[in-house]
C-alpha cells in the first residue's frame, strides 16, 4: 500500500487544501490521471497520480488542509489486486444508507431547533435592541436590560442609557443603605460603533501579504522611472495586429515583456537574486506577468522570454492569463520568475511603482499610454507616452546601473522593429 501525499506545487507552497476529489475510492487509477483538485498558496491545481494502482482509501476529506507531504490517501499497486476483487460494486452498494433509515429524515433542522426551544424568554431577548457594549456594561452592573429604555434608533439600548439607568437606582435605593460610589463607568468615553465584518483571506490573498511584507521588510527598494515615447510602438503594433486574428494580437504588454527580457540579456545583474550575500546569476530569462484576480495577485511566468519571437509572446500571455482566471494554472506556469512586469495602464494609471517578489532583485511598472504636448526638435507636437518604473533591490543593483537597464527597455520600445 502507497501513501498518496500534498505535493508541493510552487516555491512557497506549505499546505494545501483538497477542493474536490475526481475518483472515488476503489476506483482504478493510471499515473497521469487528474484525481483531486487541489488549492496551492496561488491557485487552483489539478493533481495528476504519480502510480497507477487502485485509490483504496481516502484519508483527507474534501474542504480540509493539511501540510505539504502529508497522507491524504491510500494506493493499492494494480499488481497487488487480484482481477477478480477489481468490480467491487457490491461493497459500495453496501455503503449506500438502508431504505429503513429515511427516519432520519425526522432530524431535520425544524425539529431540532424547536425542541430545546427555551421558552418564551429567548424570544423576548430577541426584541431587546442594545449596543454590545451596552449589554457588556448591564452584565458586569447585573441590570435586567428588559426595564431599560433605550433611546437610540428603533429603542436600541446604548451605553447611557444603561448609564442612566444605573444612576437611577442608586438614587432610589433606601438611605440605609452605604452612601454609593460613583460609578465608574460613568466616565467611560463615547464610542462610536462603525459596522463592519469580518472577512476571511484566501489563501492567495494571505501569501500575497506574507511576500509582500516580507519583501518591504527584507529588500531595500530604490524607484527609477522613465516616460517612453510609444507613437512607433503603436504604429507597428497596429500594423501587425491587422493581418492576425484575435489570438495572435500583440498588447503593448507583449512588447515590453519582450523589450524586458532583451534588455536582461545585456544587464544580467538585473536578473539575480540576492541570497545569504552572495549573486545568483540565473542562466534562464523568465518574465513573470502580473495578473490581478478578484482573491489575489499571481504572476504566470513566460519562461525563456528573450529567446521567443513576440507573437509567441503574446499567444502564451493570453492563454496564461486565461488559465490564471480561471484557476487552472499548472505550478510550472507560475513558478520560476526572475523579473516581473506589472500593467495598470488598463485602469488609466499614469504612473505607479511596484513590490519586487523575491528572490527577483527588479520588477517594472507600466502606466497607461497618454498623449500629451512635447517638444521635439524645437517644435510642439503631439506624443503617444507611456511611464515606467523599475523598482530595484539596492543590495543587487545601484542606481546607475538600474538607470542604464530601464533606458535599455525605452530603447527598445521606441525603436520596436528589434522586437519582431
Amino acid at each position: 500500500m502507497a501513501a498518496i501525499t500534498m505535493p508541493k506545487m510552487s516555491d512557497t507552497m506549505e499546505e494545501g487544501k483538497v477542493i474536490k476529489w475526481l475518483k472515488h475510492e476503489g476506483d482504478r487509477i493510471s499515473e497521469g490521471d487528474v484525481i483531486a483538485e487541489i488549492e496551492t498558496d496561488k491557485a487552483n491545481v489539478e493533481m495528476e497520480a504519480f502510480q497507477s494502482g487502485i485509490l483504496k482509501k481516502i484519508l483527507v476529506p474534501e474542504g480540509e488542509t493539511v501540510p505539504v507531504g502529508a497522507a491524504i490517501a491510500e494506493l493499492e499497486a494494480v499488481e497487488a489486486v487480484p482481477k477478480f476483487e477489481v468490480p467491487q460494486q457490491p461493497e459500495v452498494v453496501s455503503e449506500q444508507p438502508p431504505k429503513t433509515a429515511e427516519p432520519t429524515v425526522e432530524i431535520a433542522p425544524q425539529y431540532i431547533g424547536e425542541e430545546p426551544k427555551p421558552s418564551a424568554e429567548v424570544a423576548e431577548e430577541k426584541h431587546i435592541l442594545a449596543s454590545p457594549l451596552a449589554r457588556r456594561m448591564a452584565a458586569e452592573l447585573g441590570i435586567d436590560l428588559s426595564k431599560v429604555k433605550g433611546t437610540g434608533p428603533n429603542g436600541r439600548i446604548t451605553e447611557a442609557d444603561v448609564v442612566a439607568y444605573a444612576s437611577q437606582a442608586q438614587a432610589a435605593a433606601p438611605s440605609a443603605a452605604p452612601p454609593p460610589s460613583p460609578p465608574s463607568v460613568a466616565a467611560a468615553p463615547p464610542i462610536t460603533e462603525v459596522p463592519s465584518e469580518e472577512v476571511e483571506l484566501s489563501k492567495m490573498r494571505k501569501t500575497v501579504a506574507h511576500r509582500m511584507s516580507e519583501s518591504k521588510q527584507t529588500i531595500p527598494h530604490f524607484y527609477v522611472t522613465t516616460e517612453i515615447e510609444m507613437d512607433w510602438a503603436s504604429r507597428v503594433r497596429d500594423e501587425l495586429n491587422s493581418i492576425e486574428d484575435a489570438q495572435k494580437r500583440i498588447s503593448f504588454t507583449d512588447m515590453v515583456i519582450k523589450a524586458c527580457a532583451l534588455a536582461l540579456a545585456q544587464f544580467p545583474e538585473v536578473n539575480s537574486s540576492y541570497k545569504e550575500d552572495k549573486l545568483i546569476m540565473h542562466k534562464e530569462i523568465n518574465i513573470g506577468m502580473a495578473v490581478a484576480l478578484e482573491n489575489g495577485l499571481i504572476a504566470p511566468v513566460i519562461h525563456n522570454a528573450d529567446k521567443k519571437p513576440l507573437r509567441e509572446i503574446a499567444v502564451e500571455t493570453k492563454r496564461l492569463a486565461e488559465h490564471a482566471r480561471s484557476n487552472t494554472l499548472r505550478a510550472s506556469e507560475y513558478t520560476g520568475a526572475t523579473f516581473t512586469v506589472s500593467n495598470l495602464g488598463m485602469f488609466n494609471v499614469e504612473n505607479f511603482v511596484a513590490i519586487i517578489d523575491p528572490p527577483q532583485a527588479a520588477s517594472l511598472a507600466i502606466g497607461t499610454i497618454m498623449e500629451r504636448p512635447v517638444v521635439i526638435d524645437g517644435e510642439i507636437t503631439i506624443s503617444k507616452r507611456m511611464k515606467a518604473t523599475l523598482s530595484a533591490d539596492h543590495r543587487v543593483l545601484d542606481g546607475a546601473k538600474a538607470a542604464m537597464f530601464l533606458n535599455e527597455v525605452r530603447k527598445r520600445l521606441e525603436s520596436p522593429i528589434g522586437l519582431i
